[in-house]
């Protein structure tokens, strides 16, 4: 997965996917009637796109991720702070906080992950 982008329909299709997996396409069809109130034809036009993309894959009638929901959102959150920040996690991390104050968790959590990431 490069830069892969989704659409809010893809999101949400995806979302589905992510949370019922493994799951036949006939079934898919039928959720996505009732969740999103989708024809036959879109549900399966939504489904070869993001086989495409390679975020999900359709063997033997039996639709699967190929990229997992927190690794695709992990690579969607890192690309938001490259555009945005010029890569900057600090500086990603002084906005999003802005004027708040951290608790004592929050900072303990914080720090451990710093320790956790850091290069030696």
């Amino acid at each position: 997965m490069n830069d892969v982008k989704m659409a809010q329909s893809e999101t949400r299709f995806a979302e589905l996917v992510w949370e019922h997996e493994p799951i036949s396409s006939g079934e898919l069809v039928k959720l996505c009637e009732s969740k999103l109130s989708w024809k036959k034809s879109t549900t399966y036009t939504v489904l070869k796109n993001l086989c495409e993309k390679g975020i999900l894959q359709n063997q033997n009638a039996m639709v699967t991720s190929v990229i997992k929901k927190d690794e695709f959102y992990a690579k969607q959150s890192r690309h938001f702070v490259e555009d945005t920040f010029g890569g900057s996690l600090p500086k990603f991390l002084s906005a999003f906080i802005g004027s708040e104050r951290l608790n004592t968790r929050q900072a303990d959590e914080l720090k451990r992950l710093i320790d956790e990431y850091r290069e030696d």
